[in-house]
């Protein structure tokens, strides 16, 4: 949808496919820590402790669970680098980078309409 077409009497012009599909990515992206996740990757967290470290007060079996599930929807790429020990290593596939610098807009919305970091 480009900018010229995304309204027509001050409606927008959408077909219900992407309206699903907005409500898809709106219900991924909104999940409990999955947010948080994608931002400290794009901040430059590559290990597991490092993105537990960047997102304050998620457990460890959470974000493993969140991090699966940002890797299948092909967010999240997982390397395990051959060493002893052997090392994980989480970074942005294209998709989850591109999604990132969508969202970060989000940023100067919410502080312009009173969104505080602590939710409130």
């Amino acid at each position: 949808m480009d900018a010229t077409s995304e309204t027509q009497h001050g409606r927008l012009q959408i077909t219900e496919a992407e309206c699903a599909m907005f409500q898809n990515a709106v219900e991924l992206v909104g999940g409990k820590w999955n947010g948080a996740i994608l931002l400290a990757l794009g901040r430059g967290a590559t290990r597991f402790t490092e993105i537990r470290a960047e997102v304050d007060g998620i457990s460890a079996r959470l974000l493993a669970a969140r991090l699966r599930l940002l890797e299948g929807h092909a967010l999240v790429v997982r390397e395990v680098i051959a060493s002893h020990p052997v090392q994980i290593r989480y970074t942005l596939s294209q998709s989850g980078s591109e999604l990132v610098r969508v969202l970060i807009p989000l940023v100067p919305w919410g502080s312009r309409w009173g969104i505080t970091a602590d939710g409130r």
